[in-house]
């Protein structure tokens, strides 16, 4: 049997991770707040923030601080986090054709 390829293997081990997907696809509509997020996603905080610290350690995501009262922070999908949507949309396309959504359903359990 062949080996799997490091890298692919790297890559599904960072997008397979629970509720990376979600956030992912949330970002891919443009900047968010961390209390936009936590309102549209249904994950606690302590787990979106752990995400997303390690989306952005990853260099997909990137969070902007804006010097307002009071501070403003925003995620945004990086250039690396945005060439990841071809494969989202992929994945949107192949859901949506193949899960029934009896099972889309139980996965939220």
């Amino acid at each position: 049997m062949a080996d799997l390829c490091p890298r692919f293997e790297g890559a599904m081990g960072i997008i397979s991770k629970r509720w990376v997907g979600l956030i992912l696809f949330e970002l891919l509509h443009g900047a968010k707040r961390f209390t936009e997020m936590e309102t549209d996603l249904p994950i606690s905080g302590r787990l979106l923030s752990d995400r997303l610290k390690m989306l952005e350690k990853e260099g997909i995501v990137e969070r902007n601080i804006y010097s307002e009262f009071p501070v403003r922070i925003e995620y945004i999908l990086s250039e690396k986090g945005k060439a990841l949507e071809p494969v989202i949309q992929e994945i949107q396309k192949w859901a949506n054709d193949w899960v029934p959504s009896e099972t889309a359903k139980n996965t939220n359990a």
